[in-house]
Formats: structure tokens, sequence, C-alpha cells
């Protein structure tokens, strides 16, 4: 309550909530306005059991079972986001740009503008993919087509840029929170339809379903609290005007340094080869509609899946922490600023053992954020209750986002009690 009555008395803190709030419901108004042609009956019987479009679902903010006009929701801007990112790791010269703030705000207006292709190559396969299960369109023709791919394209666009108006506010990730309120947005769904099935035969399954959801959030607070500190010397200091003795310091490692983003990664591969499989299974040549019938039923394997889903995410935590944390550069300026690990040689001692300590840690951060992930299948698996599946995932994206924007209230919160 304290915290609460001091962003309300804050009144920068205060304006930026209220913003905040606002877009969101300005989102889940776009959410509920269907693309041009829809047919919402024909719409809900696709919907109903597919667990593939149930996950899509999820990702879009909760917009694709009414096929809104920000049905993709943010997809393609991610899309666009990893390529670069990856393009960043390959390519020098825009390593190097991304090191400075003008090169950064160039690669962000290259990721906008990729996003239009992609949001129109996702949206033809979005309709494709989900015409193979039944047409939804009253009219399926080339130029209602042309319209609900340009209307679902200029979706994405209209949240992108709301996600980007919400991350100025300096109250959390944008998009991020875009996500979120569409996973909110779809909780009451979720809850009516297990009330809907329960008698008292299944209270062991409620009770399992609120132990590992308490279990999940426990256990992703703290990791995401989690850190070793590496301890750091600087022979001198500058206070002022004057330099004065040697001080310690430390660098903070966190046991989770990429977050959810090893989640979506493996999600979206994972997802693949079943999208690319849905557009073959009725082709002419019998080979490739063999080989796309077994891929589906392969993916709908649910050891299969648990197991190639708990790989890719314990692989993509890994490789997104070699994205984001660099040794050499950490080690290159701690030696510049006159400081070093007690123990450890400045410069490539420094750089390795960093990286080793970072290693380490990431082992079991990894490890866990692969659990959590594949924890939903393991209940659905021994309670038969399939409204498990993705509420692992959904959890850990909201107590992640959450708290990501606490942590950024609270520090304008101090900043402004600093200030005044």
């Amino acid at each position: 309550m304290n915290t609460i009555i001091r962003i309300w008395k804050t009144r920068e803190v205060r304006k930026s909530i209220l913003f905040v709030i606002l877009m969101l419901v300005v989102f889940r108004i776009a959410a509920h306005i269907p693309v041009p042609g829809v047919d919402a009956s024909a719409l809900k019987d696709i919907f109903s059991g597919n667990q593939l479009f149930g996950l899509l679902n999820i990702f879009s903010g909760g917009t694709l079972e009414n096929f809104s006009i920000v049905a993709m929701g943010v997809a393609p801007y991610i899309t666009a986001s990893i390529i670069f990112q990856l393009l960043a790791m390959i390519i020098p010269s825009l390593e190097e740009m991304n090191k400075e703030e003008q090169g950064r705000q160039k690669m962000n207006q290259w990721t906008r503008l990729a996003t239009v292709p992609l949001g129109i190559i996702q949206g033809y396969g979005l309709i494709i993919l989900m015409s193979q299960n039944g047409s939804f369109f009253q009219d399926k023709d080339a130029l209602t087509m042309f319209f609900a791919i340009l209307t679902m394209t200029a979706g994405t666009i209209f949240l992108m840029w709301i996600g980007e108006l919400i991350s100025e506010k300096n109250v959390g990730n944008g998009i991020s929170i875009l996500i979120l309120a569409g996973i909110i947005a779809g909780l009451p769904t979720l809850l009516s339809q297990t009330l809907s099935v329960y008698d008292r035969s299944q209270l062991i399954t409620l009770i399992l379903f609120v132990v590992v959801a308490v279990v999940t959030i426990i256990g992703i607070v703290i990791m995401n609290e989690a850190q070793r500190n590496i301890p750091v010397q600087y022979a001198r200091h500058i206070q002022g005007a004057r330099l004065s003795g040697a001080v310690t310091s430390h660098i903070p490692l966190r046991l989770n340094m990429s977050g959810v983003i090893p989640i979506i990664f493996a999600i979206s591969i994972i997802l693949f080869p079943t999208v690319i499989a849905q557009f073959f299974l009725s082709a002419k040549t019998e080979l490739l509609q063999n080989i796309a019938e077994q891929t589906v039923q392969l993916f709908q394997n649910q050891l299969f899946y648990g197991i190639t889903y708990f790989v890719l995410v314990f692989l993509f935590a890994y490789f997104y922490t070699a994205v984001v944390f660099h040794p050499d550069q950490v080690a290159e300026n701690i030696q510049k600023q006159g400081g070093f690990i007690p123990g450890i040689r400045p410069g490539k001692n420094t750089s390795e053992y960093l990286g080793l300590v970072s290693s380490r840690i990431l082992l079991l951060g990894a490890t866990f954020l692969s659990v959590i992930a594949v924890l939903p299948l393991v209940v659905q698996q021994v309670t038969g209750n399939p409204n498990l599946v993705i509420g692992g995932t959904s959890i850990l994206i909201i107590v992640s986002v959450v708290i990501d924007a606490m942590k950024q209230i609270e520090s304008q919160l101090s900043m402004r009690e600093y200030d005044a």
C-alpha cells in the first residue's frame, strides 16, 4: 500500500501508469474488432480443441481467436528483432553499430521497416494455415484476402507503435506488457473452461494446478532475483576533484540473463515445422503429403514435443546470454578503469574467468528455465487436464514482466525522491 500511495503522489509516475492503462484499453478494444469478411462461428469451430492455435493465440496476445485486426499481435516485430540480433553477431559492421546510440537507433528503424514484409508473409501464412482446418471467410476471393492481409499488417504496426509509446514511459517493456495483457485477458476464459467441466473427482487435479502455479511463481521470482557478485577492486577512486584510495565494487552476474526470450525463441522454432507441414498436407505429390503427415504426427507426440522443447529452451538460454553478455568487453572496461578481480590477472585472464563463471551459473539458470517450460506438459500427462499445457509459459511471462515493471517504477520513485 505504501508503494501504491507513493506512485499516486508522484505526478510523473502516476501519469505514465494511467497512460499505459489507456493504451492497454485501446489494445483490448482493437482485439475485438474482426477482420472484414470473417465468419465468427466457423472461426470458433477451428479453435475448439486445437492445441497449436491455442498456443499461437497466447503469443498473439489473445487476439487470434477473434481473428481481429491485431490477430498477429507483435510476432512479426519480434521476428524482425531476432533477425537483426542474429545478424549483429555475424556481421562486424552491425555489431559496431549496436555499440553506439545512433547505430542502435538506425537498427531499430530497420527492424520497424522489416516488420512490414514479415507481417505480410505471416498474415498470408496464417490465413492459409487456418484455412487447412476449415473456411472462416464468408467470401474467399483475392480482394478479400488482400484487404485481410493489409488490415492485419497495419494492426501489427499499430501495436508496435503502442508498444514503443509504453516503453518510453519507463514502466516496463511495451511489447512484453502487450503480451502480458493478452495472457491476463485470456485467464477468465481459461478458468470458465476449467470450472465448466469440474466435478469432485477432479479436486486433486485442481489442487495440483494451484500448487504448480504457486511453486512456479516462487521459483521464477527467486531465479530472476538471483545473481553472483564478482568482486572488483579499483586501485584509485575519483571523488570530486581528488583521488582517494582503493575501493571495492562488484559485477552482478544474473543467474538468468535472458529472461523469457529463450521460451519465445524455442516456441517459434518448435512451431515452425508443424506450420510448414500444414501447407503440404493437401499436396498433389504423395511423398510430400506423407512427409507432412509424419511431421505433424511427430510433433503431436507429447514425449518428443517435451524433450525437443526442453533442449531448445536450454540451448537458447546459452545462445541469448552470449548475445547480451560479452566477457571481453567487460574485462576491457575493468582494465581501462584501473580495476582488477582479486587473484585474476587483468585482460584475457579476466575475460576467461568471467566466461567460466557465467557458464557455470547459467547451467542452473538454463536448466530451471527448461524445467519450468515443460512442467505443465508433465502435469498434463499425469492429470489429463489440457488446460495446464500452456500454464507454465504464461506464468513465466506474467511474473517476469511484472518484476521488470516493478523495478522500473521503483527506480523512477527513487529518482524523484532523490531529486526532491
